[in-house]
């Protein structure tokens, strides 16, 4: 499933402050039922998520369980550390979660996000806790373009933040590595035939 571009969102913020967070909290192994992108959103924080996790019998009080959900999750430092399990992204994505705050990220979880529609911003612990003060609940807007995040909560509050010009360009057109590569399909055929041409014993028996 290819992720929708994203250039800019606003959306509802939910807040989960807790440092650490991590992979198998984010999908629990037991969830991970599926080698594809779907059917993981249900099983997303299910350790949290619910208070009986067979029955799926949902905890009120948890963020993710809020009437309308939640797009923007704004949490502590090494969000998605552990295992590299890229379930934990395919479920945040398919639960509708399309920017994480944070003040800090796991290496693997971070490239896993932008491989999967999935935008990590990372902020200043102070700027971090000023949104998770005021904006829980409230709309959170991210321009990727512009590199900046700002919330009605907080008049006047804006921030901006650092993406490097290949994630940035995952992130907008909804790619991942590898449709990013086919996006030069026309430059790839062209190399194989002059290839061809050049060294044919290179192609024999191939079909």
């Amino acid at each position: 499933m290819m992720a929708e571009p994203l250039v800019k969102h606003c959306g509802t913020a939910g807040v989960l402050l807790t440092d650490n967070i991590d992979t198998d909290q984010i999908i629990p192994s037991r969830e991970m039922r599926t080698v594809s992108r779907n059917g993981l959103g249900e099983g997303l924080f299910a350790g949290w998520r619910y208070c009986d996790a067979g029955a799926r019998e949902p905890r009120p009080e948890f963020v993710l369980n809020r009437p309308g959900g939640v797009s923007v999750l704004i949490t502590g430092h090494n969000f998605g550390c552990g295992s590299s399990r890229e379930h934990a992204v395919w479920a945040l994505a398919e639960y509708g979660v399309r920017v994480i705050i944070a003040k800090s990220f796991g290496e693997i979880f971070h490239g896993n996000c932008y491989h999967n529609g999935v935008l990590p911003v990372t902020l200043p612990e102070s700027d971090v806790d000023v949104l998770a003060g005021a904006c829980d609940g409230s709309e959170v807007c991210v321009d990727v373009r512009a590199q900046r995040v700002a919330a009605d909560a907080v008049p006047g509050w804006t921030r901006t933040f650092e993406i490097g010009a290949y994630p940035k360009r995952l992130i907008e057109e909804g790619l991942d590595p590898i449709r990013l590569t086919l996006t030069q399909g026309d430059a790839i055929s062209a190399f194989l035939e002059r290839d061809r041409e050049a060294r044919p014993w290179v192609y024999r028996g191939a079909r």
